[in-house]
């Protein structure tokens, strides 16, 4: 089975490309992989709550379906163990929506003789990305004013798992 390349292959933000073919099928990606961001909403989800904290972002950049996953899975997880399930809400506020493609190339003896190389690049699509703007709130957490270090400390655990460099906000609702 292939392996994921490596993150920094896809954090900077690129434009969609777009193929320009005789064949008219041949110009667009066919299919779209499905997201592994199981939910967006986690914790009470009606509750009213004093303070929101927010992870912004500080640079431009493309964040990975699968990181923003594996980031929802940690500060969920200490939130419940911090907090209780019934005293926050948590919401994934980027939504992946950018097709990350990849030309797959053959590398080893005799491989140059089995491949396509350049003349056909479109490439598969392997994965889609959250593209992130400076300044964009990427995560929220609503918990009442008692919580708000556990929401901190969380969302301070939560930016060694993606790309970029991101800031804490605090506003009182």
């Amino acid at each position: 089975m292939a392996t994921l390349r490596k993150g920094n292959c896809y954090r900077n933000i690129t434009r969609a490309y777009t193929r320009k073919s005789k064949v008219k099928s041949k110009g667009f990606i066919k299919t779209v992989p499905n997201s592994k961001i199981v939910t967006f909403s986690m914790g009470e989800l009606k509750g009213v709550f004093s303070h929101s904290i927010y992870l912004i972002a500080k640079t431009p950049h493309q964040i990975r379906h699968n990181a923003l996953e594996s980031t929802r899975q940690l500060v969920n997880r200490h939130m419940v163990d911090d907090v209780g399930i019934k005293n926050f809400f948590f919401q994934i506020l980027a939504y992946p929506h950018h097709v990350l493609r990849e030309n797959k190339m053959l590398t080893g003896a005799g491989s140059d003789r089995m491949q396509t190389g350049m003349s056909h690049a479109f490439g598969r699509a392997v994965g889609i990305a959250a593209q992130i703007r400076a300044g964009k709130k990427v995560f929220v957490v609503k918990v009442n004013e008692g919580h708000v270090d556990a929401a901190k400390k969380a969302l301070k655990l939560a930016c060694p798992r993606m790309p970029g460099t991101y800031t804490i906000g605090v506003e009182k609702n």
